[in-house]
């Protein structure tokens, strides 16, 4: 286990030492919200200690920048299991926290196997997706699900970041009295329209001024459904031919190639980048006119939808988890794994580019899924009567 940066002072009355744990800060949605809440209890005056089974993950400087420690639990591969308990064992007693929040299935399951080492500390668990059909993952992950099941009683509560999260998690057997819905919170000083940004991304794309860009911010993952994206994709070029469509992320090389054949068969290839994944969304969602979640399963709270509404951008979504409820009436959703219906409509986004659809969706981010709304809505759930 590496040291912390500094010495953890003995944990301060009413609850103010919170330690978090997670697999680890790469890029994603789940990862962003964990950085976001850290960074927002600490300006809070609370002390925050991040654990992580692997560190070197592109958010840990983000962190680290603001002397938030973190501890690297080391975990050396799936079957490192005793020595790595023991090494989290001998961090949360260093620390003392008052509150262990871990974040998402495999953090939440150690967190309460070792629950009985750490008995004054109150647990929280978060579940952060809904609908997912672990049929497309491995077996270990469906095991992971289970176990996280049977052990849904553990946590003093559950932070469920979507309605429809909750309601899936109680189709599973987790206990309702004991979840609570906190929506993610954005960033709404850092996630917002910026003309240099949007220049630069588009020169980036190699986009012309008068292209216009649809596109996907998510990993490239079967539960983000970008054959459906692709699909739509291809009924809106045959009308417009002036739209270029983007699928920023990574994912298995052998998945990208098949969803690069499905582009070619559909005539498209010429007109869909790959630009990668991104370190910082924010250009990426600045540089685009209009963006699409076309998930089929798996969604909680979207962040991307969220924060592409932040940085001003009209959204059309799949009625999948939250992202329906979150875009409201500044954008368009449709039923899940229905291309036509996507299609239709992003033309329909196509035709309102230059209303207000855009402002309208940041302000509904500003008024109802800030960051300072997400953390203190945690924050009340670290009280024993939370």
């Amino acid at each position: 286990m590496a040291a912390m940066s500094s010495s953890s002072p003995p944990a301060e009355p009413g609850g103010r030492s919170i330690f978090l744990l997670g697999r680890s800060l790469g890029i994603g949605g789940a990862e962003r919200q964990m950085v976001q809440l850290a960074v927002g209890l600490q300006a809070r005056g609370y002390q925050v200690t991040v654990g992580l089974f692997y560190c070197g993950g592109a958010l840990d400087r983000e962190l680290t920048g603001r002397d938030i420690p973190i501890i690297d639990l080391g975990k050396r591969s799936r079957w490192d299991v005793a020595g790595f308990l023991l090494r989290l064992v001998r961090a949360l007693r260093e620390v003392r926290p008052d509150v262990v929040y871990a974040f998402l299935g495999t953090a939440n399951t150690v967190a309460a196997a070792v629950r009985p080492f750490v008995p004054r500390s109150r647990l929280l668990w978060s579940i952060r997706a809904s609908n997912m059909d672990l049929d497309h993952y491995d077996w270990a992950s469906r095991l992971s699900y289970r176990i996280e099941c049977a052990l849904s009683g553990s946590p003093d509560l559950i932070v469920s970041n979507s309605r429809a999260g909750a309601d899936h998690a109680v189709a599973h057997g987790f206990p309702r009295e004991r979840i609570v819905v906190v929506p993610n919170g954005i960033d709404t000083s850092r996630f917002r329209p910026e003309e240099a940004l949007r220049r630069e991304a588009r020169a980036r794309w190699g986009l012309a001024d008068d292209e216009i860009a649809v596109g996907v911010l998510a990993r490239i993952d079967p539960m983000k459904d970008h054959p459906n994206f692709l699909a739509a994709a291809a009924a809106v070029a045959a009308r417009r031919p002036e739209v270029r469509f983007l699928c920023i992320g990574e994912g298995p090389e052998d998945y990208r190639r098949k969803l690069e054949a499905q582009a070619a068969a559909a005539g498209i290839a010429d007109r869909v980048i790959w630009p990668g994944p991104t370190a910082d969304p924010v250009p990426a969602l600045n540089g685009l006119d209009i963006v699409c979640s076309s998930s089929s399963e798996g969604e909680g709270f979207s962040n991307a939808v969220a924060e592409a509404m932040a940085c001003g951008r009209p959204c059309v979504v799949t009625d999948v988890g939250d992202s329906a409820f979150v875009v409201g009436d500044t954008g368009h959703s449709v039923p899940p794994r229905d291309p036509e219906a996507l299609a239709a409509a992003l033309l329909r986004a196509l035709d309102e580019l230059g209303t207000d659809a855009g402002a309208r969706a940041r302000a509904r981010v500003v008024e109802q899924f800030s960051a300072d709304r997400m953390v203190e809505r945690t924050i009340a759930c670290f009280r024993p009567d939370g």
